[in-house]
């Protein structure tokens, strides 16, 4: 493998992959969802109370007699995959390069309970400008259940800063998005002198208990402080649970796919663009489901849940931090983000701020145009295009 400073370096740890689910796993599948136990509900509820019965209903009879995984399948094999162990931890990863040899590596992470695919339409973008990176989490798809506990964001962070090291790269760039923004700006923190840039989505920054931070907030300003407010107070209960009893969330999660479909769903619904009705609408039904289906085939939504008690049982997760030095972009999709700029410079060297008029937390998904657009106008003010 080639490195971006011109020279070559080979890994035997590193291994290719390709995704071939067996016949008898989609078999199973179909018949496990035809053959769903379905909740009663409250009438007239909407969404409040979580995915309305209907409509799920709806998604599980496309996902068991219409929607195709293997087209899904082989769209993904196209990519060059690899796996790789890094401390015990399998990781699995997409490693694309562009046909620049000169080109910047850029290393993408996703967030949960979103996985490798989410990248999908934007990596053949990207590479005219960078030898493009995509790694699945650990705990996460293809990357396989957590080998150990302790697998933290720092951890985490740690790992993929290898996995760059292990592929020759020793100046490159990052993006994350939701949970994978802090995965990506720790890899600022731990290897400031190898990551060039960070650019971010989904970006959630906090206020202190400075009464003068509220002072002089603009009006969408004020709409993000109130809209992570609400989220706080209404739509935190996959946290609460992931955080602290993620092994019984996963007995259920792992059986019906339907409870898998549903757990995901809700997130798509209340994490894209508002302008979409249903959350297909945002990211098409054909993505949605193939980001499902890679969880359910790999059994891995509880050891993606156990991500988020290594978050909540890590000490270092809240304790006070020097502020980044590493160069930071970040892109507000204003429907829904909650990202304010004082806040987020505080602790972070911002030197590039997009608000987007669309979009939402999974952006590479939902406008995949306006993500390469912004992170290459990132990268080039930072001297890398």
């Amino acid at each position: 493998m080639e490195n971006n400073s011109g020279g070559s370096r080979t890994s035997a740890d590193v291994r290719p992959f390709r995704i071939e689910i067996p016949q008898a796993e989609l078999d199973d599948l179909r018949d496990r969802l035809r053959r769903t136990r379905w909740s009663d509900e409250v009438p007239g509820v909407g969404w409040t109370r979580g995915v309305p019965v209907g409509h799920l209903k709806k998604l599980a009879a496309f996902w068991a007699e219409e929607f195709d995984w293997r087209a899904a399948e082989a769209r993904l094999n196209e990519f060059p995959q690899f796996r790789t162990e890094i401390d015990g931890q399998n990781i699995h990863f997409l490693h694309v390069r562009s046909a620049n040899p000169a080109a910047t590596p850029l290393l993408l992470v996703h967030d949960w309970p979103g996985s490798f695919t989410q990248f999908a339409e934007v990596v053949g973008p990207l590479t005219s400008d960078f030898h493009v990176v995509v790694t699945s989490t650990p705990g996460v798809g293809f990357s396989g259940s957590l080998s150990a506990p302790g697998w933290n964001n720092g951890r985490i962070a740690g790992a993929f800063v290898e996995l760059m090291s292990r592929l020759g790269y020793e100046r490159y760039g990052v993006q994350g998005g939701g949970g994978g923004a802090w995965i990506a700006t720790e890899m600022g923190r731990q290897a400031p002198d190898r990551v060039v840039g960070v650019h971010v989505n989904g970006f959630i920054t906090f206020p202190s208990d400075d009464p003068a931070d509220f002072d002089g907030l603009t009006e969408d300003e004020q709409a993000r402080l109130a809209r992570l407010q609400e989220f706080r107070d209404d739509k935190m209960g996959f946290n609460a649970i992931q955080s602290t009893r993620p092994q019984t969330l996963a007995f259920g999660l792992t059986d019906s796919p339907v409870g898998q479909l549903a757990w995901i769903v809700e997130k798509f619904k209340e994490w894209t663009d508002t302008e979409a009705e249903l959350p297909e609408d945002a990211v098409g039904l054909d993505h949605l489901l193939t980001n499902v289906s890679v969880y359910w085939f790999t059994g891995t939504a509880g050891s993606s849940a156990n991500l988020y008690y290594e978050s909540a049982h890590d000490p270092a997760a809240w304790a006070p931090k020097e502020r980044g030095t590493v160069p930071t972009g970040v892109a507000v999709a204003l429907p829904t983000d909650v990202a304010i700029r004082r806040f987020a410079e505080r602790e972070h060297n911002v030197t590039h701020w997009t608000e987007l008029e669309r979009g939402g937390n999974f952006l590479s998904l939902e406008q995949p145009e306006l993500f390469v657009v912004d992170v290459r106008a990132f990268f080039r003010s930072v001297g890398e295009q």
